[in-house]
């Protein structure tokens, strides 16, 4: 569809669902100030530190009449910085914002403006009409999926992932599909679900994603089967959710057959836990991740990604490139509107971690400040003190520091 069609399409939703539809405005600003190490490859085309900005405002419609359901989100985005053009990684590993449907079914995105240091530009991020009654849904359009139980890492959410330092989760990417589900008695449910994509400008089979889960109960403990043909790749997977007193143990496997016979089996295994401190609440967890398929050492001349892997990081389905993680997690509340978070990720291989902290302040039911930073620990060459791309250069290392605020009218 062209912009002139959408605007059109758009507008007349509007006018015949005025008096009924839900309306929600969100408006974001995202500062990112990033002290890049001597040896990134970034500081041979910009300089240190890198300041980047993102400012976001999302609209959002939705109305419901009986069984059926109309939602509409529209985004217009702008970012701007020292490294826009350049592999900004920082700005994108903190503010995953989408910003292009190249491979999307439908593409729903438009420039406004665009220069050597920014870019301007709207896009339809939910774009869905739904069906539900007591046993059955059906969702047809651009909406989000999330499948899988991780904190840090997702090894079954197939569909458009978290980073595990994304900062900004309040929506999640929407993908192209159709959902059906089944609702039980019991309470179990089953879903189908078909995403498509396209390649090159043409819509593809092998591109696309056709999948079965199953969601069920075993006394207090929940189970998850899932079958999935993802992007030419045959996957099974299996999540457990187990509580343990007042702990919530979690394990997700996704089982991956590459080519005719090759099998790739990633799991995670967490565990978290709500106390109290005082009338305070804090909040921990603990969480260990298998990549089946990353590297088991880096090649310090400049690393060389197995072809399995580099497709992966390059569909943004994985972001890490070694084998073996783990997440320690803490979450504690200063004052009732005044929170704290703290994350370390450590690379179990060369020992190099990612601390990230941000303060979360919530005045009220409509904005949030957050304030953070990220700090990369290990030796250049290391992959979170710097990954290895070419001789004596590296990339992702050194210290960012975080601003967030967002608005809900």
């Amino acid at each position: 569809m062209k912009p002139r069609e959408i605007a059109i399409l758009f507008a007349a939703f509007l006018g015949f669902y005025a008096n009924t539809a839900e309306f929600d405005l969100r408006l974001k600003w995202f500062t990112t100030l990033s002290a890049l190490p001597p040896d990134d490859v970034r500081r041979t085309v910009t300089h240190t530190p890198t300041l980047d900005h993102s400012a976001d405002v999302r609209l959002m419609f939705k109305h419901e009449g009986g069984p059926w359901s109309f939602e509409i989100d529209h985004a217009t985005t702008w970012v701007q910085g020292d490294s826009y053009g350049v592999g900004g990684l920082t700005q994108g590993s903190l503010d995953r914002a989408p910003d292009s449907d190249r491979a999307r079914l439908m593409s729903l995105t438009w420039d406004l403006d665009e220069g050597r240091s920014h870019r301007a530009f709207h896009r339809l991020d939910r774009f869905a009409m739904s069906y539900r009654n007591n046993a059955w849904g059906v969702t047809v359009g651009r909406q989000a999926v999330s499948w899988g139980s991780g904190r840090v890492f997702q090894p079954l959410d197939l569909f458009n992932p978290f980073g595990p330092t994304v900062v900004d989760r309040d929506y999640k990417p929407g993908d192209d599909l159709i959902l059906v589900e089944r609702l039980f008695p019991n309470g179990s449910d089953l879903q189908f679900l078909t995403v498509g994509r396209r390649r090159d400008g043409s819509v593809r089979g092998d591109e696309s994603s056709y999948a079965l889960k199953w969601h069920g109960y075993m006394g207090d403990s929940e189970v998850e089967l899932l079958g999935a043909r993802h992007v030419g790749d045959d996957v099974l997977g299996l999540m457990l959710r187990i509580p343990v007193g007042p702990a919530l143990i979690r394990s997700d496997i996704a089982a991956s057959r590459v080519g005719a016979s090759d099998w790739y089996v990633s799991a995670i295994l967490n565990a978290d836990y709500s106390f109290s401190v005082g009338d305070r609440s804090a909040y921990v967890f603990g969480e260990y991740f298998h990549n089946a398929f990353g590297v088991d050492h880096l090649d310090p001349t400049g690393i060389q990604l197995p072809n399995e892997l580099a497709i992966r990081v390059a569909r943004g389905e994985l972001f890490n490139v070694m084998q073996d993680y783990l997440a320690l997690g803490l979450q504690y509340q200063w004052h009732p509107i005044l929170g704290q978070t703290v994350t370390l990720i450590t690379n179990l291989h060369d020992k190099s971690h990612i601390l990230q902290t941000q303060v979360d302040f919530d005045p009220g039911d409509h904005s949030r400040l957050q304030i953070g930073v990220v700090a990369s620990i290990g030796q250049s060459g290391e992959e979170f003190g710097g990954l290895p791309v070419l001789p004596d250069l590296t990339v992702g290392g050194g210290v960012s520091g975080f601003m967030r605020w967002v608005y809900f009218l």
